[in-house]
């Protein structure tokens, strides 16, 4: 693959990360952060800065390390078999090519962190337990972390 283990694993985080804002449900609210508990840090909004290092992420990406980011969710998603990893490709270089608008599809992919972790499964690759063994940690010292199925968002 030609899109780096790390950047992957950022582009995970910093998907994480828009995955639990909300929709701002009080714009106007007239509080502040004290007051509130930092509530608003969990609600989207134009001046998102999560949302823009995002963009900023998948904008540095090359035209290549796109195709095999949407070819990923693919395989997580279950739409293409590891088998069919060319193909998948093949698809993501010519919806890329049409859309012009990846990181916006990315934002509205539901589960899009599960769907990269899930896709690189199905290469073949554990990205925690790979990074462990990265930085020279024993297999019997990784920690397994198990994800809880969240509820499908409306």
């Amino acid at each position: 693959m030609n899109i780096a283990i790390d950047k992957l694993r950022t582009l995970i985080v910093e998907a994480r990360r828009l995955d639990v804002k909300e929709a701002n449900t009080d714009p106007d609210s007239g509080s502040n952060p004290t007051d509130d508990n930092a509530a608003d840090v969990l609600a989207s909004g134009s001046g998102d800065q999560s949302e823009r290092e995002f963009r900023g992420l998948v904008a540095g990406l090359n035209e290549d390390e796109r195709a095999e980011l949407v070819a990923l969710i693919y395989l997580g998603r279950g739409d293409f078999e590891p088998g069919q990893w060319e193909e998948a490709l093949q698809l993501a270089r010519e919806r890329d090519a049409a859309s012009g608008h990846l990181a916006n599809y990315l934002i509205g992919t539901p589960n899009l962190p599960d769907l990269l972790e899930e896709g690189m499964a199905a290469k073949g690759a554990d990205l925690i337990d790979d990074h462990a063994a990265e930085l020279g940690i024993p297999e019997e010292d990784v920690v397994e972390f198990r994800r809880v199925p969240r509820p499908i968002r409306h």
